[in-house]
């Protein structure tokens, strides 16, 4: 019987994120769109404070909170401020969107993992930021890799687990 739970992350371009979570053990939906800002019914062209960022849907009885963020932290550069690969601005932080107290330990604790193993060039500066509301993105953003597959990222895996 599944156990559905949804975690909302943002890491840079939700193009890349998207098309790497999809197929992860346990997640059963993704979406990409606007989190974190300060607009209602936000788009690409006016997502001011907003990050690009993804609603997973997952079975927590294959998979769990911790291992999502153990991928989060693997498959994006956590250390860098505003920035993914080309592009840069608020829109491209890392950050996880924390629902419960729960969450905000697992993160915790994984970041604590994460910096400790020095397998990255600096700190993790991840934010962690109240979930608020997840904005869907417009049709044309959602799966945008298997629609374009020639399309940009710059999200791929760079370690084995952190855990």
């Amino acid at each position: 019987m599944e156990n559905l739970k949804k975690a909302y992350i943002a890491g840079g371009c939700f193009w890349g994120m998207e098309d790497l979570f999809r197929v992860r053990p346990g997640v059963k939906d993704t979406e990409v769109g606007y989190i974190g800002g300060i607009n209602d019914n936000p788009t690409y062209q006016n997502h001011p404070g907003h990050a690009e960022g993804m609603e997973i849907t997952y079975d927590a009885n294959e998979t769990s909170y911790k291992e999502l963020l153990d991928y989060f932290f693997r498959m994006h550069d956590p250390t860098t401020k505003d920035r993914q690969g080309n592009d840069i601005g608020s829109s491209y932080r890392s950050a996880l969107f924390i629902q419960n107290d729960e969450e905000k330990q697992i993160a915790a604790e994984v970041i604590k993992i994460v910096d400790e193993s020095e397998k990255w060039h600096g700190k993790v500066v991840t934010t962690l930021e109240p979930f608020t509301k997840f904005w869907p993105a417009e049709e044309s953003h959602q799966d945008y890799l298997i629609k374009n597959p020639n399309g940009y990222t710059c999200h791929f895996e760079r370690f084995d687990s952190f855990l």
